[in-house]
């Protein structure tokens, strides 16, 4: 399966992947509740929601495609203008916020692997955020000459991959990377990283030539 900037791709959802946000929460939330099982059939369930979100991707995609070439590359390009919208708000974030994620403690739990499927999957697939993202994002790597329905699944099954491999390192371990997650300094570090990367991102992909 190929896509187009493939690295690009990689460099980008992996970023946003390391990005603590409302998914790293629920898995560490989870892992406190009922052990790092729990945490990873959490993730389980927050992974298999982005193959939702590239359904819908790709029917968006290719209703586009079949009106319009022209219109295909002016989603791009606003599509590239989201992703430095997104860096520069993560900059922003970095100048005014000074607290990390807050993290619940708590007693065990008994786990419910139905429970935590559900709660993670819901989280994902009702994420306005991640929606758009997904929107947004995929069309800067589909091939216009290929399925739009498969590049996007297989973009899906990478971030599944990544994303697993991440939230499931948090699950395993938790008491760091609570101390991470709690600390004002690593926080502004990691949103200002993530910032710079999409913004240099979204040019790059503004700036190059995009025929279809």
């Amino acid at each position: 399966m190929l896509i187009q900037n493939f690295e690009a791709f990689i460099i980008a959802i992996t970023i946003l992947t390391l990005t603590p946000g409302l998914d790293t929460a629920l898995v560490i939330r989870n892992t406190s509740r009922g052990g790092f099982v729990d945490g990873a059939v959490t993730s389980v369930g927050i992974c298999s929601g982005l193959f939702v979100h590239a359904l819908f991707s790709a029917i968006g995609i290719s209703a586009i495609l079949a009106q319009s070439a022209e219109l295909f590359n002016v989603i791009k390009w606003i599509g590239a203008a989201y992703l430095i919208w997104l860096g520069l708000s993560s900059l922003r974030t970095t100048l005014k916020s000074s607290s990390g994620l807050t993290i619940q403690e708590g007693s065990q739990h008994t786990f419910s692997g139905r429970r935590s499927m559900r709660e993670g999957f819901l989280s994902n697939v009702l994420n306005p955020k991640t929606a758009v993202f997904y929107l947004a994002f995929l069309p800067q790597f589909i091939d216009p000459a290929g399925s739009a329905l498969m590049q996007s699944m297989f973009m899906a099954g990478l971030h599944f991959v990544i994303a697993m491999l991440w939230q499931c390192g948090l699950a395993g371990a938790l008491n760091k990377a609570k101390s991470l997650l709690n600390n004002g300094s690593f926080m502004r570090w990691m949103e200002g990283t993530t910032g710079a990367v999409l913004v240099l991102l979204g040019v790059k992909l503004m700036t190059e030539d995009n025929p279809v």
